[in-house]
This record gives C-alpha cells, structure tokens and sequence, in this order.
C-alpha cells in the first residue's frame, strides 16, 4: 500500500463523520475525512468549510461532478477522488497548491485540466482507467512528481519530456495503446521502475541504456521483435521481463547486465542467446520456455551451477 493512501489513526467513521456533518456539528479543526464507500452521489455542504482539513478521500461512490468550493480547501495535502464516476475535474483543482497526492483513477475521464502543472508539491499522481488519450504539457511543470500511474487509458503515444521529469522514480504505462516510446534525450539517474507490458510496442527507443538507475523493466506482452544494443547501460537492471513479446535475439550488450536477478522471456522466438550468459552471477531466475531452441549453450548449466532456476 502506497504510504499515503494508509488510513491514520483516531479518524471518526465515516457513518459517524456523515452524521456529523448532517447535523451540523463542529469540524471546525477537523484534518481527516475519509468517506469511501458510502454511496454518495454528491458530497455534504458542509465538507467544503473545513478549513484544516489535509486528507480527503471519497473512493468508492457514485460522485459525477464536484462542487468549485472543494478547490478552496487550500490544507489538503492527500485527495483521493478514484472509483466515481467523474467526467471531468475543475481548472481550480490547481489552486490546491499543498497537495502531495492526487488520486483520479477509476473515473470516466478523457481530459486531465492543464492546471495540474501547478501543483509544485505534488509527489504522486494516480490517473489510471480513464479514457485519456493525452498528457497535458503543463505536467512536465511537476517538479516533485515521484510516481505517475497512467495505465489503462487510451495513449498511443507519450511526451518524451516525461524522460526528463526530475524526480520521477515509477512510471506506470500498462494497458494502453502505445506503439513506441519516445526517445531519451539524456541520462536519466532517477527513474527505477517502467511498467510498459499489455501495449503494442514494435520497438524501444535506441538510447534506453540513458536510464541509468532503472532497475525493473516490465514489457510483458507487447510485440517486441529486437531490443537495442544500449540495453547493456542498464547496470542497474535486477529485473526483466519480456514475456510475451516476438524477440527473435538478444543483443550481445545483454550479458553486460550483471545484477539481473529474474529475466522472464518466456513465448517468444528465440533460438540463440549471447554469449557470456555465464557472467550473470546474481541471476535466481531464467524463463526461456516457449522458445525456438534446438541446443542450449553451456553457459545455461553454468548458472544452475551458481544456483540460478533455468525454466527451458
């Protein structure tokens, strides 16, 4: 569970929060409400006049719209607004220039407001399951952003300035529609994780060896047919896994990858593998089954030697 999706103690329960605020008593200094799954269909009045109030959430209602005085509630550091069924989130919602986590995940959305790129302290930013079909440039204005979700949306394509996104760590991108990512520009030190399987990505950008500091790689289910030479840069890289795709090779740059430690490639068209497998000496784990494989090199019985799972 993410840190900041964790429930705090001594919050009132949300039937007891509702009638609270149903009978007007005083929240005046009231900092947690937290009303998921009560069915609601439009938030209480009253809601809206807690001028201390840092953590928000409303997951898991039947919410289509949102009242512009919520935007005002300038405390808020944690919005939670998944699982509604929202179309559309007020131009305001940047004035909440505290806030620190933003979840919109799980609505109807097809438009994220460009007044997002304002919210400088934003860390984490969840927009999965929508019906988004593009980033606003205004996000690369996100300078703290930590950790972006834009899965299960409708992207064909991204901004390659989401590369250069100063602090980003985890990048989510599954179950789209993207047939390619945009190509780096420079070294990038801080991103760790890129979750890229269910897309229909042909090929990987040439210099994907700039993302120095990753260290999980998922392309599960995509239809790869070669990975570029720079793969070899990824110094970092512990995990990998390119289950599903049509690789008929592997760079001769991949036995470079010494921290491996699981490698997924697993139904795709292999027949041969680089030389200097041997060298993975950290690797648990190699799924090389659904392959096309006459022989295997001996490199193979090397790593089962060192104790490393070799699924052929």
């Amino acid at each position: 569970m993410n840190p900041m999706h964790q429930k705090p103690a001594r919050v009132p329960q949300k039937h007891v929060l509702l009638a609270q605020l149903e009978a007007g008593a005083d929240l005046s200094s009231l900092e947690y409400a937290l009303l998921d799954g009560c069915h609601l269909t439009e938030l209480p009045p009253r809601v809206t006049q807690l001028p201390h109030l840092h953590t928000f959430s409303v997951y898991d209602n039947a919410l289509e719209r949102l009242p512009e005085a919520l935007w005002k509630l300038n405390s808020l550091t944690t919005l939670n607004l998944s699982a509604n069924h929202l179309t559309k989130i007020s131009e305001n919602i940047g004035q909440l220039e505290r806030l620190k986590m933003l979840d919109l995940g799980h609505n109807r959305l097809e438009r994220l407001p460009d007044s997002l790129g304002r919210l400088g302290a934003l860390e984490v930013l969840y927009a999965s399951n929508n019906r988004l079909e593009r980033v606003p440039e205004s996000l690369r204005g996100l300078s703290s952003l930590r950790y972006l979700n834009l899965t299960d949306n409708r992207f064909t394509a991204l901004p390659a300035w989401l590369w250069d996104l100063e602090h980003l760590t985890e990048l989510r991108l599954y179950n789209n529609a993207l047939e390619r990512l945009s190509e780096i520009e420079a070294e990038n030190n801080v991103l760790r994780e890129l979750h890229a399987m269910k897309n229909r990505l042909v090929s990987l950008p040439e210099n994907l060896g700039y993302l120095k500091a990753l260290r999980m790689l998922d392309l599960q289910a995509n239809a790869l047919e070669r990975l570029p030479e720079s793969i070899g840069g990824l110094t970092q890289l512990t995990d990998l896994n390119l289950r599903f795709n049509a690789l008929e090779s592997l760079p001769a740059s991949f036995s470079s990858l010494e921290r491996l430690r699981f490698v997924d490639l697993r139904a795709n068209r292999l027949s041969t593998l680089p030389d200097g497998l041997e060298r993975l000496t950290r690797l648990e784990k190699l799924d090389l089954r659904w392959n096309r494989f006459e022989t295997f090199p001996e490199s193979l019985q090397v790593l089962e030697r060192k104790g490393c799972l070799v699924y052929v």
